[in-house]
């Protein structure tokens, strides 16, 4: 019992912090609470006794990320970010719902084509060595190769976020 209302109190966390980081106008307001998400989905590794998985999740996501675009954001100059507010257009709302309804459908059809409810949901448990494995390894089931294109995507964003900021003081 005490586990559910722990899941419960943390989903309220995430989805929460999620929510305000996706609607806040300040820039440093939704990377605090990108923080308060990372934490929430750490405390849930912690409450599946993964304490690697979570212990990763608070070293790599919510220290070193999170710290990462604090300091991208910080790089930036004033002048550029006292222009972020953008208005809410309908058009916008009703892209991002056709969007987020594709990506649901994407992830339900790779979970019945993979048969995950049959393979994993049913015993309750998914082994730890199998999710290192998978981690580490580069073959056919492996996550290193994209964990690259991930870090390399991310290293380019900051780097032209700060040349699109820095543009502005040129002028």
């Amino acid at each position: 019992m005490a586990n559910l209302v722990m899941f419960c109190i943390l989903a309220v966390i995430i989805l929460g912090s999620a929510v305000m980081c996706v609607m806040t106008k300040s820039i440093m307001r939704a990377a605090t609470f990108l923080l308060f998400v990372l934490f929430g989905v750490a405390g849930i590794y912690f409450l599946l006794d993964y304490t690697f998985l979570g212990a990763a999740q608070i070293s790599i996501y919510a220290g070193g990320i999170t710290i990462m675009y604090i300091f991208a954001i910080q790089l930036l100059s004033k002048r550029t970010l006292q222009g972020m507010v953008e208005r809410v257009k309908g058009s916008r709302i009703w892209q991002g719902a056709f969007i987020a309804v594709a990506g649901a459908v994407t992830v339900i059809t790779i979970f019945v084509k993979n048969n995950f409810i049959e393979n994993y949901a049913s015993n309750g448990e998914v082994p730890i060595e199998k999710i290192g494995t998978q981690l580490l390894s580069s073959g056919v089931d492996g996550y290193v190769l994209p964990f690259e294109f991930i870090s390399l995507f991310l290293l380019a964003c900051i780097i032209g976020g700060t040349l699109i900021g820095k543009k502005g003081d040129d002028e």
